[in-house]
C-alpha cells in the first residue's frame, strides 16, 4: 500500500517507524509544516529501514495528489480537522490521531461530514487494540463476571508535558482523560449519562496559569447505573501507568496489572511487581499501535469498517467536555447538557 503521513513530530515520527515495520506498506510519502523536518526524518527512515521507499513532498496538495491508498494524520491538534476534510474531499481513507478537532462544535461538524461520505475515517484511540482492554471487553460482553457495578480507570503520566503543550491542550480531561472515556465505552458498550469532576495543582505553575490542573478525578454514571471512578495525573514518577479494573457480581478483571506496574507494594515479602516499568505511552502501547495501523489498512482496503469513527470520538469528547464543565462549576453535569449529533 502507498500511505501518506502528515506531521513528523514525536507521534508522527513514531508512526513512521511503525508503518515501515508493517509488511503492507510499500511506500511512505511524508510531509510536515517544516520541510526541513520532513527531509531529516525521511533520511533517518531510509537509513534505519533499508529497502523501504520513503518519499517527501512539500505541500498538502502534493500529498493528497500522490496516489495514496490511505492517509495518516499526526500533525498538531490544530491541523487535524483540515486534514480530515482534505481526506474526505479527495476520497482517501484517513487515520487521524485524537482529537479530530480542538472544539466540540468542529468535532460535531466533522462527524456530520463523515456521515455524509462513503470515505472512512479511523480515529486513533489505540486502547481499543490493546490485548488487555480487548480481554476486558470480551468478559463484559459474555457476562463472565455477571453484572458490572464499578469500574476504576486511570491514566497517570510519568512526567508532565511542556508548558507550551499544556497551553493549547484543552485541559486534562480533553487531552488525557479522553482515552479513558473512549475505553470505558469500548469495554462496556454503555454510554455516560452524568459526571462529577474535580482537579488540583501541586506541580508546576504553568498548569494553573493555563487554567488547567495537573491531577483530575471524576465519578461517571453509565446508562445502566454502573459507577466509574476515573483519575488522571501528569506526575507519576514511578512510570507510565494506565489501568482499568472492571468489577462485577462474580469477579473482577484488571487491565495493566502485570510486572511493569508503576508502583511498589507495601506488603512485606511481596515481589510484585518486579518491573521493569514502562516509561511512556508509546512504550506501553507499542503492540496496540501496530495492531491499530494494521486494522486501518483493512479499513482503507474496504475489508472492514472503521473501528473508531468520528462519531465514536465525539462521544468521548462530549464526556471530556462535561468533566471540564463540572470541574469549572463544581457541580454534577449530565451529558444531555452537552451538544451532540
Amino acid at each position: 500500500m502507498r500511505i501518506g503521513l502528515t506531521g513528523l513530530g514525536r507521534i508522527g515520527a513514531f508512526h513512521a517507524d511503525t508503518l515501515l515495520g508493517l509488511p503492507a506498506v510499500d511506500t511512505l510519502v511524508v510531509t510536515d509544516a517544516r520541510p526541513e523536518t520532513a527531509r531529516a526524518v525521511a533520511e533517518r527512515l531510509r537509513a534505519e529501514h533499508p529497502g523501504s521507499e520513503v518519499q517527501v513532498v512539500d505541500t498538502p496538495e502534493e500529498l493528497v495528489a500522490a496516489g495514496l491508498d490511505g492517509l495518516v494524520v499526526a500533525t498538531a491538534t490544530a491541523g487535524h480537522a483540515e486534514w480530515i476534510r482534505r481526506g474526505l474531499t479527495a476520497g482517501i481513507p484517513t487515520f487521524c490521531e485524537k482529537p479530530v478537532a480542538g472544539t466540540l462544535e468542529e468535532t460535531i461538524e466533522l462527524a456530520g461530514l463523515e456521515a455524509d461520505s462513503s470515505t472512512p475515517v479511523h480515529v486513533g484511540h489505540q486502547r481499543r487494540f490493546d490485548a488487555g482492554f480487548r480481554r476486558a471487553r470480551e468478559a463484559v460482553a459474555s457476562g463472565e463476571f455477571g453484572f458490572v457495578h464499578t469500574i476504576r480507570a486511570n491514566t497517570h503520566d510519568q512526567d508532565p508535558p511542556p508548558a507550551e503543550f499544556i497551553a493549547t491542550s484543552g485541559g486534562i480531561f480533553r487531552d488525557c482523560g479522553v482515552h479513558d472515556f473512549d475505553a470505558i465505552r469500548f469495554v462496556t458498550g454503555r454510554e455516560v449519562v452524568s459526571v462529577y469532576a474535580t482537579g488540583s495543582n501541586k506541580g508546576a505553575d504553568y498548569f494553573s496559569e493555563a487554567g488547567d490542573v495537573d491531577t483530575g478525578a471524576a465519578v461517571l454514571t453509565l446508562d445502566d447505573d454502573t459507577l466509574v471512578l476515573m483519575s488522571t495525573t501528569r506526575y507519576n514518577g514511578g512510570g507510565h501507568d494506565v489501568r482499568m479494573e472492571v468489577m462485577g457480581e462474580k469477579g473482577t478483571v484488571a487491565v495493566g496489572l502485570d510486572h511493569s506496574l508503576a508502583m511498589t507494594s507495601a506488603e512485606p515479602g511481596t515481589d510484585f511487581p518486579r518491573g521493569p516499568q514502562k516509561w511512556s505511552f508509546m512504550e506501553r502501547f507499542l503492540p496496540a499501535y501496530q495492531a491499530e495501523l494494521t486494522a486501518f489498512f483493512d479499513v482503507a482496503a474496504g475489508r472492514a469498517e472503521s473501528p473508531c469513527t468520528i462519531a465514536d470520538a465525539l462521544e468521548a469528547f462530549r464526556t471530556a467536555e462535561a468533566c471540564e464543565l463540572s470541574r469549572a462549576e463544581g457541580r454534577a453535569v449530565t451529558l444531555s447538557e452537552i451538544k451532540g449529533l
